[in-house]
C-alpha cells in the first residue's frame, strides 16, 4: 500500500515539474498568410471550424473589376453601419479612380486602400497569422486582397451592449448616477471624463491562454508609486491560466493572502470612486466583460467608505461612517454576546430583563447556541433564496418568509422571541455595511464567534477578537499593511477614516500608498469670511498709504 502511495506522489511531482506551456495540449495555428486569397480564406475557415457566425464577403473592386477582395468579420461583434459605410461602400465606389487603363499591382492597391479609401478609426497592417486571428476574434474587420500576403485590420467594433445605468450595488442619494458596464473601452472612457489629464495612463494587455481577455491597467503617472506599479505588472505577468472570465480570477491570482477571510482587493461599480482612488495613488485594473474593476492596494477602513460621503457635509458623512463601524461590530458580535450572556454570564444582565428572558426560554427544547444557529441558517436560506429568485418574487419571499417563519417558530416553542429580535437586528446591521465583500466576510466570522461564545463565554469572544486582530495586522495588500493608518499608526491620515474632515483639510494623500506626491491641496490659510475681510482691510490700508 505504501509503495502504491509513493508511486502516486512521484507521478504528481513529475506533473508539477512540467512547464505550463507543455501541460496544455491545445491546437496550434502555425499557418502563414499566403498571396492566394482562396488559400487564406480556406485556412481561416478551417482554423475557426467553419463557424456560422464568421461572415465572409467576397467581391471585386477597381475600374476593371480585376481585383478580388474579401471582407471577414464576426457577426455580433461589429457595427454593421460602420462596416457598410466606411469599408464596403468605399471599396466599391472610390477605388475606381485609381486605375487609368492598366491594373495596378496588388501591393499598390493595398497601400492605396489603406491610405485613401478606408475611413475607419484605425487601419493596421498585419503580417502574422495568429495576430490576424486575434484581431478578427476581438471584433475587428479583416480586409484581404488577392495577390498580397498582408491584411488590413479595421476598427469597426460594435454589437449589442448594455447601456450605462444607475449603480445597483452602490446606490447614492446624492452624486453621479452612472455605473460601469461590461465594455472595457466604455469603462476607461468614463474615468477619463473625470480625470482630464495626460498623466492618466492606461496600459493594455491580454490574459488567458485561450480566452485572450483584454485587461487595462490604469493609473496617474507622477502620483502612483512606481514600486507598486512594478509589483502589479509582475504579478499579472505571472498569471498562467487558460481562461480569464472576470476580475475575480485576477483577484485570486494576485492576492497577497488567499486564506484570509478579509477582502484584500477593493472592487466598485462607480466611476467616481475609481477616479478618487486613482488620485490617491492607487491602481485600477479593468477586465473586459466585467463591470467591477479592481482597486489596489486596499485597506480595511476603505470598505466602510462610500462615494456619497464626499457629496454630503463632513459632519453627516462622519456620523454615517461611525454608524457603519458600529453596525459591523453588531453583525460580528451580536449573536455571540447574547449566547455568552445567557449561557455563562447571566449576572451581567439586569434582573428584570433576565426574568423576562428566562420566561421566554421556558419550554425551549434547544440550547441557546443551537437556537441561534437555527435562526441564523434560516435567515441565510431566505437571503440566498431572495437573491436567486426573480426580483419581484424574491423580495416578497424574503419579507414574508422571515415574518411567517419567525412568528411560527416562536409560537411553536422552537425559539424565543428575544432570539428572533437578536438575529433580525444582526441582519439589519449587516445591510448597513456598504460593500458586499466585507459583509460576506463578517457573516462568516460571526459563526466562528458564536462557537467560541458557546464554548468559553466572554473569554472565548475575547480570545477570538485577539486572534482576529492579530491576523488582520499581519495581512498585506501589495505590501501595504491592511490596517493602515491604525497599524502602523499614522495620525495624519486619520482625517479620512472613521471621520471625514472638511475637504480643505484633506491636504495630503495616504502616506504609505503614495510616496511621490503627498501634497494635493494649496494653502488653507485664506479660507473663511474673516480672512477675506482681513484681505479687504489690507487692500484699503494700502490704498490709503498710496494716496498719502
Amino acid at each position: 500500500m505504501n509503495s502504491i502511495w509513493n508511486r502516486l506522489i512521484k507521478k504528481q511531482k513529475k506533473r508539477e515539474q512540467i512547464p505550463y506551456y507543455e501541460k496544455t495540449e491545445l491546437p496550434s495555428n502555425k499557418q502563414e498568410l499566403s498571396q492566394s486569397l482562396h488559400k487564406n480564406l480556406k485556412n481561416i475557415k478551417e482554423a475557426l471550424g467553419n463557424s456560422s457566425d464568421v461572415i465572409i464577403r467576397e467581391f471585386k473592386t477597381g475600374e476593371l473589376l480585376q481585383h478580388q477582395v474579401a471582407i471577414i468579420y464576426i457577426n455580433g461583434l461589429i457595427d454593421k453601419m460602420i462596416m457598410s459605410s466606411s469599408i464596403i461602400e468605399r471599396l466599391m465606389s472610390d477605388v475606381n479612380g485609381i486605375e487609368s487603363g492598366e491594373s495596378p499591382p496588388p501591393y499598390q492597391l493595398f497601400t492605396y486602400i489603406k491610405e485613401n479609401i478606408l475611413t475607419t478609426g484605425t487601419a493596421e497592417d498585419i503580417t502574422d497569422w495568429n495576430k490576424m486571428l486575434l484581431s478578427l476574434l476581438s471584433g475587428q474587420t479583416i480586409l484581404l486582397i488577392d495577390g498580397w500576403d498582408q491584411v488590413i485590420s479595421c476598427s469597426a467594433q460594435g454589437g449589442e451592449l448594455r447601456a450605462v445605468t444607475e449603480p445597483t450595488i452602490e446606490p447614492a442619494v446624492r452624486g453621479p448616477k452612472e455605473s460601469f458596464v461590461e465594455a472595457l473601452i466604455t469603462n476607461t472612457a468614463m474615468v477619463r471624463r473625470r480625470i482630464k489629464s495626460p498623466n492618466l495612463w492606461a496600459e493594455m494587455m491580454k490574459l488567458g491562454k485561450i480566452t485572450q481577455t483584454d485587461v487595462a491597467i490604469m493609473y496617474v503617472k507622477g502620483i502612483v508609486n512606481d514600486n507598486l506599479l512594478t509589483e502589479v505588472k509582475e504579478r499579472l505577468d505571472k498569471i498562467e491560466v487558460d481562461e480569464v472570465t472576470g476580475s475575480n480570477t485576477i483577484e485570486e491570482w494576485i492576492n497577497d493572502s488567499l486564506w484570509t477571510p478579509w477582502p484584500t482587493v477593493f472592487t466598485t461599480e462607480r466611476p467616481d470612486v475609481v477616479a478618487g482612488e486613482l488620485m490617491e495613488g492607487r491602481i485600477a485594473i479593468f477586465v473586459n466583460g466585467t463591470p467591477d474593476p479592481l482597486i489596489l492596494p486596499s485597506t480595511w477602513i476603505e470598505f466602510f467608505q462610500t462615494a456619497e460621503d464626499y457629496e454630503l457635509r463632513w459632519n453627516m458623512a462622519s456620523f454615517l461612517r461611525s454608524l457603519r463601524v458600529i453596525a459591523f461590530l453588531i453583525t460580528l458580535l451580536g449573536p455571540s454576546l447574547f449566547i455568552a450572556f445567557i449561557s455563562f454570564h447571566p449576572e451581567l444582565i439586569p434582573t428584570s430583563l433576565l426574568v423576562s428572558l428566562s420566561a421566554q426560554r421556558h419550554g425551549i427544547p434547544f440550547p441557546v447556541f443551537i437556537e441561534a444557529l437555527l435562526m441564523e441558517f434560516t435567515f441565510e436560506f431566505l437571503r440566498e433564496a431572495g437573491v436567486r429568485m426573480p426580483r419581484p418574487i424574491g423580495q416578497a419571499v424574503s419579507i414574508v418568509g422571515a415574518l411567517v417563519l419567525g412568528q411560527a417558530a416562536v409560537q411553536a416553542g422552537i425559539v424565543s422571541s428575544a432570539m428572533v429580535i437578536v438575529v433580525a437586528g444582526t441582519a439589519i446591521a449587516s445591510f448597513t455595511i456598504p460593500h458586499v465583500a466585507m459583509t460576506d466576510a463578517t457573516r462568516l466570522l460571526r459563526f466562528g464567534m458564536m462557537m467560541l461564545a458557546a464554548s468559553f463565554g466572554l473569554y472565548g469572544i475575547g480570545l477570538g477578537l485577539i486572534v482576529l486582530v492579530a491576523h488582520t495586522c499581519s495581512i498585506r495588500s501589495f505590501g501595504i499593511p491592511y490596517l493602515t493608518p491604525f497599524a502602523p499608526l499614522i495620525i495624519s491620515d486619520w482625517k479620512d477614516t472613521f471621520m471625514r474632515f472638511p475637504k480643505p483639510f484633506l491636504s495630503t494623500r495616504p502616506r504609505l500608498i503614495n510616496q511621490t506626491k503627498i501634497k494635493r491641496t494649496g494653502s488653507t490659510q485664506n479660507l473663511g469670511p474673516s480672512s477675506r475681510e482681513g484681505q479687504i482691510k489690507d487692500n484699503e490700508s494700502k490704498k490709503d498709504s498710496n494716496e498719502t
